[in-house]
């Protein structure tokens, strides 16, 4: 007789859960073979968390330009790699002089972050020398377009950021400039940039009460000189570091850079990872270093070879699958305790750049990571359904011409969907 129940029990659950998908599939069916999908391109994957179980899948195996979706896998690197707190400056003190080197870290400075550990560190020193030959790659990653360099999401990077390597300019009373070294460089006059193209010159609208954050042009030069003043002394530059054993000096907690880079959507914080997870692996810092490292080591059983190229995502030459995300979304659920992963992920309707989309009834439903590019909108993340279940999904929307805010429109009612039904 108890076989019998048990037998039923488990009969009655399995056609549930049959009837669940099968809703879901003929409603997810229905609106992505709408005339509005006709001509883009759209890939899907939803799995169940905890069983794995597959709930919808439409041209998962497919590749997409993912935008900022390509931070999941930064995180990820991240995540493997970085300790709990993030390496500020590694250094040897040898004889009279402290010798450091930039190991990536984008807090230094940062006009949001504000950590000061090394600067206060280096305030103590005696003599400092700035070893610049640890930085092996490009300022800017490939495939990024040319005319950003003036946009606040575009800096350059760099193996010592300072200030987020960007020129914040706002008016109090009278213009203030930061960092201050670059005072006499902004000029108040209505100009069609915000910055020359091949200069440290800046341009700040009369009567403008906005803050500007413009990136500046990097060079061993400028940077020595922004800390010089910082520092209120001098400091020589060198390209290698002496003999010896370096140390490492820790900074900021890198949960910090974790939720600006996922909330904010932040490019510059997402490239600078990247390098400072390199930085864990080998003195060099090439952000190719740790994509190979993740790929080959931790990745390497990916149904789709992804093409990787940069921390963040403004790259077109980025090519991931819906399953690609889904996977790696997959670890994070399973490496990070959920309280700690939905707060590093915006909450939809509360947070971030989620926090005026996708909202739920009373609390948030979903936890993931947009990316837009023109033409291109993909989501991915967590999806907490009304019975309790967990979903892990991705939809990847490529080269459509309809407005953003119609495409989001259209994946919120898909995303209620299976908020309602599974």
């Amino acid at each position: 007789m108890k076989k019998i129940i048990l037998i039923l029990a488990i009969f009655i659950a399995v056609s549930a859960c049959s009837t669940k998908k099968s809703i879901i599939t003929k409603q997810l069916n229905s609106n992505l073979s709408s005339s509005f999908y006709k001509n883009q391109f759209t890939g899907v994957l939803v799995i169940d968390a905890k069983t794995k179980d597959t709930i919808y899948n439409q041209d998962s195996h497919k590749y997409f330009i993912p935008a900022s979706n390509t931070k999941i896998f930064t995180l990820f690197a991240a995540l493997k790699t970085l300790p709990k707190k993030a390496p500020a400056i590694r250094y040897i003190n040898t004889k009279d002089t402290l010798y450091f080197e930039g190991t990536g870290d984008p807090s230094f400075l940062h006009p949001y972050l504000k950590d000061s550990t090394a600067l206060n560190f280096l305030k103590n020193q005696s003599n400092l020398a700035f070893v610049s030959g640890n930085f092996q790659d490009e300022k800017y990653g490939a495939g990024w377009a040319w005319d950003d360099y003036q946009w606040y999401y575009s800096p350059e990077r760099n193996a010592l950021p300072i200030n987020g390597n960007v020129v914040l300019s706002y008016r109090n009373t009278e213009l203030v400039v930061s960092p201050p070294y670059f005072k006499d460089s902004v000029i108040e006059i209505l100009h069609k940039d915000n910055r020359n193209e091949s200069s440290n010159i800046f341009y700040y609208p009369p009567q403008s009460k906005d803050t500007l954050e413009t990136p500046f042009i990097t060079s061993l030069q400028t940077s020595t000189s922004i800390l010089e003043q910082a520092l209120g002394k001098k400091i020589s530059t060198v390209v290698t570091m002496p003999i010896g054993n370096k140390e490492t000096l820790y900074g900021i907690e890198t949960d910090t850079l974790y939720k600006r880079m996922m909330h904010e959507s932040d490019n510059f914080i997402a490239e600078q990872l990247l390098f400072m997870a390199a930085s864990e692996l080998k003195d060099t810092l090439n952000s190719n270093l740790i994509r190979t490292h993740i790929l080959k080591n931790e990745l390497q059983d990916l149904a789709q070879q992804p093409r990787w190229v940069d921390g963040s995502g403004l790259s077109r030459y980025n090519l991931f699958t819906p399953q690609n995300m889904v996977n790696v979304l997959d670890r994070l659920y399973v490496m990070v305790s959920e309280e700690r992963l939905y707060t590093i992920f915006p909450a939809g309707g509360l947070s971030g750049t989620l926090k005026n989309r996708f909202a739920g009834d009373e609390q948030p439903y979903i936890y993931a990571k947009s990316g837009s590019l023109s033409n291109n909108y993909c989501l991915s993340g967590y999806l907490l359904t009304k019975s309790g279940k967990t979903l892990i999904f991705s939809f990847m929307n490529n080269h459509f011409r309809e407005s953003l805010s119609d495409e989001r429109l259209r994946l919120e009612q898909m995303l209620h969907t299976l908020r309602d039904n599974y």
